[in-house]
């Protein structure tokens, strides 16, 4: 399948299911405290998706049981909501999430603190994140998607993180998954080449320890093989004449 490039009107509606998407976030992260469960997390954030008259497009996915994935500590990503998981002081959380507008998906995760969290866990969260600015200062038409790939590595690299190689980013748009899939790892082959138009589901996900993870026997919940922390930023991207568009981040925000 090849790589989709987008109309005008297909970006403005990418870009309003992004903003629809970066405010559902910011409302869930201010939600957050101890005490309460994945599952209240979970209804919380596939209420406001729908009070946008979106839909989550999460939910049933391939089978996915809930609208928002939520993951503590040493899981990676895809952890499912329940009433029976309970945040606690001193955790971290990733959230990510999804929704359809009009057609168009969105999809950015974010990871965020419980309370007062360890200086290492803050550091994490913190490198995940700049990983991904520092990928897509490369996500530029007539870079390769190796660009990005190899950005991300080399920051994370530096502070001795494992960056998980068994999950990558995507191609966005009328499916939720669409080509190309982006590493977050180095690579030697270039892959794609940027063009305008395309749309970027990039999101490094960074363990504290190794790279290596395993999948619980949910089938979904993806965790680190060592038991280390592992944190998650994602955002959709647009590839423009000039510098990336972020779609799914709140003018100011991180």
């Amino acid at each position: 399948m090849a790589v989709t490039i987008k109309s005008k009107r297909e970006i403005a509606l990418m870009r309003e299911a992004g903003r629809i998407l970066a405010e559902v976030h910011a409302k869930l992260g201010k939600a957050i405290e101890p005490g309460m469960s994945t599952l209240d997390i979970d209804r919380l954030g596939e209420e406001l998706i729908r009070g946008y008259g979106c839909v989550p497009n999460f939910l049933n996915y391939n089978g996915y049981p809930a609208s928002i994935c939520v993951s503590i500590n040493d899981e990676v990503v895809h952890g499912i909501p329940s009433a029976k998981r309970i945040l606690q002081e001193g955790d971290i959380v990733s959230l990510d999430a999804g929704l359809i507008y009009e057609g168009y998906h969105s999809d950015a995760a974010r990871t965020y603190p419980v309370g007062q969290i360890s200086r290492e866990a803050a550091n994490l969260i913190k490198a995940t994140r700049q990983s991904f600015f520092e990928g897509i200062r490369y996500a530029l038409s007539g870079n390769y998607l190796y660009n990005i790939s190899n950005a991300i590595d080399s920051y994370c690299r530096q502070f001795g993180y494992g960056v998980v190689r068994d999950l990558v980013g995507h191609g966005i748009g009328t499916s939720l998954h669409e080509e190309p899939q982006i590493p977050n790892f180095r690579q030697w082959r270039r892959g794609v080449r940027l063009k305008p138009g395309m749309t970027l589901a990039i999101e490094p996900m960074v363990n504290m320890g190794g790279y290596k993870v395993d999948w619980l026997e949910d089938g979904w919940t993806v965790v680190t093989r060592d038991g280390s922390l592992s944190a998650h930023y994602e955002n959709t991207v647009l590839i423009t004449e000039g510098k990336p568009e972020i779609l799914t981040l709140l003018p100011g925000k991180a």
